[in-house]
């Protein structure tokens, strides 16, 4: 994690617990976290925030300019947050190739870890057949895609 979003968050969250928001901090804040950040979702929260930011610094700005500003800084603070959270469990990496026989077992929806046996790919190809078969709409490609996997599984067994 950048080190950036932990300093933006603890700075987010000691303003939002301050006694009277502060606009000239938050809108400065909000332009550092626009200019550096890499996250395009923490990028556009930033960026969406400045303008009615430096409305409510104005000297004249009235109430309703200023909680349109609290609530666009609390659009950068819950983004800081979902950066921040652990992540839990198995994650793919989005770069990862299938090998041909991962890519068969993932379109018959069959496991990756074990040995599979003849009747299993088959009630697997029936299952997924029946989503993907051209009478039901879709195409003869993918009916046919199924069916190149379902051979190759079985080759294999």
């Amino acid at each position: 994690m950048d080190a950036h979003v932990k300093v933006w968050k603890l700075a987010a969250e000691r303003l939002w617990a301050a006694a009277a928001f502060d606009c000239r901090e938050a809108a400065k804040l909000a332009g550092e976290v626009a200019r550096q950040s890499g996250d395009a979702a923490l990028l556009q929260a930033a960026s969406q925030a400045l303008p009615p930011l430096r409305a409510a610094c104005a000297k004249g700005a009235d109430r309703r300019t200023k909680v349109v500003a609290q609530r666009r800084f609390a659009a950068i603070r819950d983004a800081l947050h979902a950066l921040t959270l652990p992540r839990f469990g198995k994650r793919e990496s989005p770069d990862k190739v299938l090998t041909p026989e991962e890519r068969h077992r993932r379109l018959l929806g069959l496991p990756f870890g074990r040995r599979l046996f003849g009747p299993e790919i088959k009630e697997a190809y029936k299952h997924a057949a029946k989503t993907v078969h051209p009478d039901t709409g879709d195409s003869n490609r993918a009916f046919l895609e199924l069916s190149v996997a379902r051979d190759a599984l079985m080759k294999a067994v």
